[in-house]
């Protein structure tokens, strides 16, 4: 397959990607081991003794019984997140039978080997269940691993799309990371109700001038079939990562479900899977795949697209899942050097399908490998280092094959060059200050708003603020500060409830900001939030010493965030403590007690698992006890 040459790696990149190899040169050692301890310990089913081996096919047809005893072809794992409430994970509905025939016309076999939950952040926004979002991510690569559990499966299909799934399944096959892996995306749904005119009819309603019937029709209207939300928000940007780390095929992130290219790339994916397998003759593990470089380009890619702050979480916790120590001024570093190439919603008004067509993942591809901002050299499930995804999908007589992409964007409004770009930063920054850190997307946000000295106000939920803005006592320069909303205090909701009536008080001429330990996704848009704020208000953070009326500046372009306050009296003053037993139960909430207690800090990925072989390192070392690990 023909292939582009990448140019020199950008200088920035080469250094951030040799300190976090050196940074996780004891962790990813052991990692290593410990995946090539288990490949050699078997990875499939010929180490079931008799009595295992049948129970695991028992339920099959006797010709897969047949292909199961003989040890010599695949069996593949399929892992799905599919249920019929989300649009984006429905369509994975029928891929099990697809990936089980097109299993079978390769002389192999797939079983479904478990299903995992998948949640919406668009349903639960602002709700009680929007606690559990975060945690899911970690339940949810426990319940691959459960499926995973039976040492069944010569390589596993990891079928999944949205904001926790796929960071999740990261996770699961990284810790399963001796078994080949290959990501299979459902797709978007075709564009709706643009962009702008969903934005706007929200603002109306946050203002009172048009009623909840005009809003859900607006709703209505642009989430309104099967398929991916076509915001570039959290789902979306997982789809460029999985790709941009070579765990997808080439150009398969944004095709729409329910076509017959979908239909074609899912039996594709199955079929070279296969062939990624021992018995399938070119056994790539997916710890052989994954590496520094690949995280560095999923990082990349993020910036370049103006992708979720989201991941500033879950790309931490995935590469602590691969042995790879990665922090928040890598990503900084890496925003420096990065140009802003793509203008999808929020930080534009097209949708994805928009981006799909004016060149997509093929020409996002071209122009970085060009720049030298990738690296080109990573292996990838396609059985080909990353050069040959500036690559597209075309079918030709029923069958794919692929050709080289546009070398020039189709629409300039959505697709830019690396030499013209829209922002010459990727537009992420660490915000530092006496108030901790946290991070900052300036992608949306106009240059004018970038600063922000103001009073603050506090809140310790979210719900507090409508009635504070519809009083009037928010029609004001201020700051709006929501704490108590970390991990570790309520499993770290996104506050998407928010943005409409902070963007009304911009509108209105106002200065305005938020600060918060809780989240804001990849719809955070035209106001300055400086989020995931670290330590969290509940585990000793300064969020826990302001009082409201103290002021506090925000500088997005210089990365910091300061308390206005005297040394000497900030030191002093006492932590607030928060009221959050009404966080804690209902809809599920005290099942994850355990969790909210397990919690690490934002800037450590916010899961549950610990520090994976950095625990066990620093174990070793007389750091901590084994207790205390």
């Amino acid at each position: 397959m023909p292939s582009s040459t990448p140019a020199k790696l950008n200088s920035t990149v080469a250094e951030v990607t040799q300190r976090i190899r050196e940074r996780s040169a004891e962790r990813r050692a052991l990692y290593e081991r410990r995946m090539s301890d288990q490949h050699k310990r078997g990875v499939h089913r010929s180490e079931l003794s008799c009595g295992n081996l049948a129970h695991g096919f028992a339920a099959c047809n006797p010709r897969d019984k047949g292909e199961l005893k003989l040890m010599n072809s695949a069996n593949l794992g399929i892992i799905s997140s599919y249920n019929d409430m989300l649009s984006a994970h429905q369509p994975l509905e029928t891929f099990p039978e697809t990936i089980k025939a097109a299993a079978r016309d390769m002389g192999s076999t797939a079983q479904f080997a478990g299903g995992v939950p998948a949640m919406c952040d668009g349903v639960t926004q602002g709700q009680p269940g929007m606690e559990l979002s975060l945690f899911s991510r970690d339940v949810i690569a426990m319940a691959a691993a459960v499926g995973l559990s039976h040492n069944m499966f010569d390589a596993a299909l990891y079928l999944g799309v949205c904001d926790k799934i796929v960071p999740g399944l990261f996770i699961a096959a990284a810790r399963f990371g001796h078994l080949p892996a290959m990501f299979v995306p459902a797709g978007p749904m075709p564009s709706g109700l643009p962009n702008k005119e969903k934005a706007r009819i929200r603002q109306l309603y946050a203002e009172g001038k048009v009623g909840r019937a005009e809003l859900l029709e607006a709703e209505s209207d642009s989430y309104h079939s099967p398929g991916t939300c076509t915001f570039y928000g959290t789902a979306n940007s997982n789809q460029l990562m999985m790709e941009m780390m070579g765990l997808h095929l080439p150009g398969t992130s944004f095709v729409n479900p329910g076509t017959e290219m979908r239909e074609a790339l899912t039996r594709y994916a199955t079929e070279q899977a296969i062939r990624n397998t021992e018995p399938g003759g070119d056994y790539r593990p997916f710890y052989k795949q994954i590496d520094e470089r690949a995280i560095v380009n999923a990082v990349v890619g993020l910036l370049a697209s103006g992708g979720s702050t989201n991941h500033t979480l879950h790309l931490i916790a995935m590469a602590a899942a691969s042995g790879i120590t990665l922090n928040w001024d890598d990503f900084t570093d890496l925003s420096a050097v990065t140009p802003s190439l793509m203008r999808v919603y929020p930080n534009g008004q097209a949708d994805i399908n928009h981006f799909q067509a004016a060149g997509g993942m093929s020409y996002l591809f071209r122009e970085l490998l060009g720049a030298g901002l990738i690296h080109g050299d990573i292996p990838t499930v396609f059985g080909t280092d990353l050069t040959a995804y500036t690559q597209e999908p075309f079918l030709e007589d029923g069958k794919i094959v692929w050709h080289e992409g546009p070398e020039k964007s189709l629409d300039e409004a959505v697709l830019s060059t690396v030499a013209t770009p829209f922002a010459p930063t990727g537009g992420l920054t660490v915000m530092k200050g006496n108030l901790g850190r946290g991070v900052i997307k300036v992608s949306a946000v106009a240059e004018e708003h970038r600063i922000v000295e103001a009073p603050i106000k506090i809140f310790e939920d979210q719900n507090e603020m409508k009635a504070a803005f519809e009083s009037g006592d928010l029609d004001r320069d201020v700051i709006v500060v929501v704490r108590f909303q970390g991990p570790k205090a309520n499993g770290m909701p996104e506050l998407h409830k928010l943005t409409p009536f902070l963007g009304v008080l911009q509108d209105r001429g106002f200065k305005v900001a938020l600060v918060t330990d809780g989240r804001m996704s990849g719809a955070s848009g035209k106001v300055p939030a400086s989020i995931h704020m670290s330590p969290e208000a509940l585990d000793g953070g300064p969020l826990a010493k302001l009082r409201d009326g103290d002021i506090v500046r925000l500088d997005a372009n210089a990365g910091t965030l300061e308390a206005k306050i005297d040394p000497h009296t900030w030191s002093k003053r006492e932590l607030q403590i928060g009221e959050l037993d009404h966080y804690h139960v209902g809809l599920g909430r005290e099942l994850f007690g355990g969790f909210r207690h397990l919690a690490m800090r934002g800037e450590e990925g916010a899961g549950v698992f610990g520090g994976f072989e950095a625990d066990d390192i620093a174990r070793q070392q007389g750091q901590i006890s084994e207790e205390d690990a």
